[in-house]
Protein backbone atom coordinates (compact mmCIF):
# COMPACT_ATOMS: atom_id res chain seq x y z
CA UNK A 1 0.00 0.00 0.00
CA UNK A 2 1.49 3.63 -1.18
CA UNK A 3 0.89 5.92 1.38
CA UNK A 4 0.82 9.41 -0.44
CA UNK A 5 0.79 12.92 2.44
CA UNK A 6 -0.01 15.98 0.89
CA UNK A 7 3.12 18.49 0.59
CA UNK A 8 0.98 21.70 2.40
CA UNK A 9 -1.00 19.15 5.13
CA UNK A 10 -0.54 20.79 9.23
CA UNK A 11 0.43 23.80 10.38
CA UNK A 12 -0.07 26.98 7.68
CA UNK A 13 1.91 30.60 9.10
CA UNK A 14 -1.09 31.68 11.20
CA UNK A 15 -1.73 29.16 13.16
CA UNK A 16 2.72 28.76 13.59
CA UNK A 17 2.52 31.93 14.56
CA UNK A 18 0.25 31.69 17.12
CA UNK A 19 1.53 28.60 18.62
CA UNK A 20 5.15 29.60 18.86
CA UNK A 21 4.03 33.19 20.41
CA UNK A 22 2.02 31.02 22.81
CA UNK A 23 4.83 28.92 24.00
CA UNK A 24 7.22 31.78 23.97
CA UNK A 25 4.26 33.37 26.03
CA UNK A 26 4.35 30.51 28.37
CA UNK A 27 8.31 30.62 29.19
CA UNK A 28 7.87 34.34 29.89
CA UNK A 29 4.91 34.44 31.96
CA UNK A 30 3.19 32.07 34.84
CA UNK A 31 -0.42 34.10 35.22
CA UNK A 32 -1.36 33.90 31.40
CA UNK A 33 -4.51 32.58 29.62
CA UNK A 34 -5.91 31.91 26.10
CA UNK A 35 -9.17 34.11 25.17
CA UNK A 36 -10.88 30.83 23.86
CA UNK A 37 -9.13 28.08 22.10
CA UNK A 38 -5.35 28.87 20.50
CA UNK A 39 -6.38 26.90 18.09
CA UNK A 40 -8.88 24.55 16.75
CA UNK A 41 -6.91 21.75 17.83
CA UNK A 42 -7.59 19.80 21.10
CA UNK A 43 -4.57 18.15 21.05
CA UNK A 44 -2.19 21.00 21.01
CA UNK A 45 -4.61 22.77 23.64
CA UNK A 46 -4.02 20.38 26.17
CA UNK A 47 -0.11 20.64 25.59
CA UNK A 48 -0.51 24.56 25.84
CA UNK A 49 -3.14 23.92 29.10
CA UNK A 50 0.41 21.73 30.39
CA UNK A 51 2.29 24.44 30.32
CA UNK A 52 0.19 26.87 32.14
CA UNK A 53 -2.07 28.64 29.71
CA UNK A 54 -5.49 27.98 30.78
CA UNK A 55 -8.55 28.58 28.62
CA UNK A 56 -11.41 31.12 29.36
CA UNK A 57 -14.35 31.49 27.16
CA UNK A 58 -15.48 34.95 29.19
CA UNK A 59 -13.41 37.25 29.06
CA UNK A 60 -15.35 38.84 32.11
CA UNK A 61 -13.39 36.02 33.88
CA UNK A 62 -10.42 37.31 33.02
CA UNK A 63 -8.75 38.77 36.36
CA UNK A 64 -5.30 40.49 36.44
CA UNK A 65 -3.59 37.62 34.18
CA UNK A 66 -1.70 38.23 30.69
CA UNK A 67 -4.13 37.27 27.63
CA UNK A 68 -2.92 35.78 24.34
CA UNK A 69 -5.46 36.18 21.76
CA UNK A 70 -6.08 33.44 19.80
CA UNK A 71 -5.25 32.66 15.97
CA UNK A 72 -9.19 33.40 15.03
CA UNK A 73 -9.00 36.69 16.91
CA UNK A 74 -11.36 38.35 18.93
CA UNK A 75 -14.27 40.72 18.56
CA UNK A 76 -13.65 45.03 18.61
CA UNK A 77 -15.90 44.95 21.71
CA UNK A 78 -13.62 42.24 23.60
CA UNK A 79 -10.22 44.18 22.42
CA UNK A 80 -11.80 47.34 23.93
CA UNK A 81 -12.29 45.70 27.04
CA UNK A 82 -8.72 44.34 27.49
CA UNK A 83 -7.28 47.65 26.90
CA UNK A 84 -9.82 49.23 29.38
CA UNK A 85 -8.79 46.87 31.81
CA UNK A 86 -5.11 47.41 31.06
CA UNK A 87 -4.02 43.73 30.76
CA UNK A 88 -1.02 42.68 28.89
CA UNK A 89 -1.78 41.32 25.25
CA UNK A 90 -0.55 38.51 23.06
CA UNK A 91 -2.33 38.75 20.29
CA UNK A 92 -1.49 35.85 17.90
CA UNK A 93 -4.75 36.68 15.69
CA UNK A 94 -3.63 35.71 11.84
CA UNK A 95 -2.30 38.32 10.00
CA UNK A 96 -4.52 37.01 7.74
CA UNK A 97 -7.89 37.47 9.62
CA UNK A 98 -6.94 41.01 10.66
CA UNK A 99 -6.69 42.14 7.04
CA UNK A 100 -10.37 40.57 6.66
CA UNK A 101 -12.00 42.54 10.03
CA UNK A 102 -10.06 45.61 8.59
CA UNK A 103 -11.52 45.74 4.86
CA UNK A 104 -15.09 44.88 6.63
CA UNK A 105 -14.75 48.05 8.44
CA UNK A 106 -13.51 50.20 5.61
CA UNK A 107 -16.29 48.79 3.41
CA UNK A 108 -18.87 49.76 6.20
CA UNK A 109 -17.31 52.73 6.96
CA UNK A 110 -17.63 53.68 3.19
CA UNK A 111 -21.39 53.26 2.85
CA UNK A 112 -21.72 49.53 1.71
CA UNK A 113 -23.88 46.71 3.06
CA UNK A 114 -21.43 44.47 4.26
CA UNK A 115 -21.60 40.48 2.86
CA UNK A 116 -19.48 38.17 4.69
CA UNK A 117 -18.71 34.39 3.99
CA UNK A 118 -18.93 32.56 6.49
CA UNK A 119 -20.03 30.28 9.27
CA UNK A 120 -22.04 33.09 11.48
CA UNK A 121 -20.97 31.17 14.89
CA UNK A 122 -17.28 30.69 14.14
CA UNK A 123 -15.32 32.82 16.39
CA UNK A 124 -13.25 34.64 12.97
CA UNK A 125 -16.76 35.67 11.22
CA UNK A 126 -17.54 36.80 14.90
CA UNK A 127 -14.84 39.19 15.17
CA UNK A 128 -15.19 40.04 11.71
CA UNK A 129 -18.97 41.03 12.17
CA UNK A 130 -17.98 43.50 14.87
CA UNK A 131 -15.58 46.19 12.79
CA UNK A 132 -18.22 46.42 10.73
CA UNK A 133 -19.81 49.73 12.29
CA UNK A 134 -23.26 51.90 11.34
CA UNK A 135 -23.76 49.50 8.40
CA UNK A 136 -25.59 46.33 7.31
CA UNK A 137 -23.71 43.36 7.73
CA UNK A 138 -24.81 40.27 6.95
CA UNK A 139 -23.30 36.75 6.73
CA UNK A 140 -23.72 33.86 4.07
CA UNK A 141 -22.89 30.58 4.10
CA UNK A 142 -23.99 29.63 0.46
CA UNK A 143 -25.69 30.90 -2.01
CA UNK A 144 -28.91 30.13 -0.61
CA UNK A 145 -28.48 32.66 2.45
CA UNK A 146 -27.25 35.29 -0.03
CA UNK A 147 -30.11 34.83 -1.97
CA UNK A 148 -32.30 35.75 0.89
CA UNK A 149 -30.45 38.90 1.96
CA UNK A 150 -32.38 42.12 1.78
CA UNK A 151 -28.98 44.27 -0.04
CA UNK A 152 -29.13 47.62 -0.73
CA UNK A 153 -27.17 49.11 -4.07
CA UNK A 154 -24.31 49.06 -2.66
CA UNK A 155 -22.42 46.20 -1.56
CA UNK A 156 -19.37 45.08 -0.33
CA UNK A 157 -17.74 41.32 -0.03
CA UNK A 158 -15.35 39.54 2.30
CA UNK A 159 -14.75 35.95 3.17
CA UNK A 160 -13.96 34.01 6.58
CA UNK A 161 -10.27 33.29 5.68
CA UNK A 162 -10.59 29.22 5.58
CA UNK A 163 -14.01 30.03 3.25
CA UNK A 164 -13.78 27.89 -0.36
CA UNK A 165 -12.91 29.60 -3.34
CA UNK A 166 -16.00 28.14 -5.35
CA UNK A 167 -18.16 29.26 -2.36
CA UNK A 168 -17.46 32.80 -2.14
CA UNK A 169 -16.72 33.36 -6.16
CA UNK A 170 -20.73 31.50 -6.35
CA UNK A 171 -21.75 34.07 -3.72
CA UNK A 172 -20.49 37.11 -5.63
CA UNK A 173 -21.91 36.28 -9.02
CA UNK A 174 -24.92 35.75 -7.16
CA UNK A 175 -24.84 39.47 -5.08
CA UNK A 176 -23.54 41.02 -9.06
CA UNK A 177 -26.89 39.91 -10.11
CA UNK A 178 -28.91 41.64 -7.32
CA UNK A 179 -27.02 44.73 -6.89
CA UNK A 180 -25.89 48.21 -8.67
CA UNK A 181 -22.61 48.17 -7.14
CA UNK A 182 -20.44 45.20 -5.70
CA UNK A 183 -16.82 45.84 -4.24
CA UNK A 184 -14.90 42.81 -3.50
CA UNK A 185 -11.92 41.85 -1.25
CA UNK A 186 -11.17 38.40 -1.73
CA UNK A 187 -9.65 37.79 2.23
CA UNK A 188 -9.17 33.61 1.73
CA UNK A 189 -5.73 32.94 2.48
CA UNK A 190 -3.37 31.42 0.62
CA UNK A 191 -2.71 28.43 2.32
CA UNK A 192 -6.11 27.67 2.30
CA UNK A 193 -6.66 27.60 -1.70
CA UNK A 194 -3.27 25.45 -1.84
CA UNK A 195 -4.75 22.99 0.51
CA UNK A 196 -7.86 22.80 -0.98
CA UNK A 197 -6.35 22.26 -4.46
CA UNK A 198 -4.12 19.46 -3.13
CA UNK A 199 -6.63 17.47 -0.92
CA UNK A 200 -8.92 17.40 -4.85
CA UNK A 201 -5.56 16.57 -6.83
CA UNK A 202 -4.89 14.09 -4.68
CA UNK A 203 -8.43 12.44 -3.57
CA UNK A 204 -8.75 11.99 -7.08
CA UNK A 205 -5.65 9.53 -7.10
CA UNK A 206 -6.16 7.42 -4.04
CA UNK A 207 -7.90 4.87 -3.21
CA UNK A 208 -8.87 5.79 0.19
CA UNK A 209 -8.03 9.25 2.27
CA UNK A 210 -7.95 10.89 5.25
CA UNK A 211 -7.88 13.91 6.92
CA UNK A 212 -6.91 14.78 9.56
CA UNK A 213 -7.79 17.77 12.23
CA UNK A 214 -10.26 19.16 14.87
CA UNK A 215 -13.94 18.20 14.61
CA UNK A 216 -14.51 21.72 15.59
CA UNK A 217 -11.51 23.20 12.67
CA UNK A 218 -13.76 24.68 9.70
CA UNK A 219 -11.13 24.21 7.38
CA UNK A 220 -10.80 20.57 8.08
CA UNK A 221 -14.25 19.86 8.10
CA UNK A 222 -13.97 21.60 4.70
CA UNK A 223 -11.15 19.66 3.18
CA UNK A 224 -13.02 16.69 4.76
CA UNK A 225 -15.89 17.86 2.36
CA UNK A 226 -13.98 18.50 -0.78
CA UNK A 227 -12.45 15.15 -0.49
CA UNK A 228 -15.86 13.35 -0.01
CA UNK A 229 -17.31 14.88 -2.86
CA UNK A 230 -14.54 13.01 -4.93
CA UNK A 231 -13.36 10.05 -3.03
CA UNK A 232 -16.48 8.58 -1.20
CA UNK A 233 -13.58 6.64 1.14
CA UNK A 234 -12.63 9.85 3.12
CA UNK A 235 -12.25 9.64 6.45
CA UNK A 236 -11.66 12.82 8.96
CA UNK A 237 -9.98 11.25 11.82
CA UNK A 238 -8.20 13.64 14.65
CA UNK A 239 -5.54 10.74 15.90
CA UNK A 240 -4.33 7.63 14.92
CA UNK A 241 -6.08 5.85 17.14
CA UNK A 242 -9.28 6.21 15.49
CA UNK A 243 -7.92 4.48 12.39
CA UNK A 244 -9.72 1.08 11.63
CA UNK A 245 -7.48 -1.54 10.00
CA UNK A 246 -10.74 -2.43 8.18
CA UNK A 247 -10.41 0.57 6.09
CA UNK A 248 -7.69 -0.47 3.98
CA UNK A 249 -8.72 -4.05 3.07
CA UNK A 250 -7.56 -4.59 -0.62
CA UNK A 251 -6.17 -1.18 -1.06
CA UNK A 252 -3.18 0.09 -3.31
CA UNK A 253 -2.49 4.15 -2.23
CA UNK A 254 -3.97 5.91 0.61
CA UNK A 255 -4.01 9.63 0.49
CA UNK A 256 -3.14 11.88 3.82
CA UNK A 257 -4.14 15.68 4.17
CA UNK A 258 -4.52 17.85 7.49
CA UNK A 259 -6.24 21.00 7.99
CA UNK A 260 -4.14 24.08 8.88
CA UNK A 261 -4.41 23.43 12.67
CA UNK A 262 -3.27 20.06 13.04
CA UNK A 263 0.31 19.58 14.71
CA UNK A 264 3.44 17.63 12.58
CA UNK A 265 3.41 14.82 15.72
CA UNK A 266 -0.08 14.32 15.50
CA UNK A 267 0.64 13.88 11.21
CA UNK A 268 3.15 11.91 11.90
CA UNK A 269 1.59 9.53 14.05
CA UNK A 270 -0.80 8.61 11.33
CA UNK A 271 1.88 8.00 9.05
CA UNK A 272 3.65 5.60 11.47
CA UNK A 273 0.14 3.73 11.83
CA UNK A 274 0.07 2.97 8.44
CA UNK A 275 2.93 2.16 7.81
CA UNK A 276 2.49 -0.62 10.28
CA UNK A 277 -1.30 -1.79 8.87
CA UNK A 278 0.90 -2.01 5.35
CA UNK A 279 3.28 -4.28 6.73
Amino acid sequence: MQIVLAQSAGFCFGVKRAVNMAFQAAEEDENICSLGPLIHSPQLVKRLELEGISVINDINAVADQSVIVRSHGITRQEEEYLHAHELKVVDATCPFVKKAQKYAGLLGAEGYSVVIVGEKEHPEVQGILSYVQDAEVFVAADVETAEQIPLGKRVGLVAQTTQAYENFSSIALKLLERSKELRIFNTICDATSVRQNEARELAAAVDVMLVIGGYNSANTNRLARICREIQSNTYHIETADEISVSWFDGIEQVGITAGASTPEWIIREVVVKLEKIRK
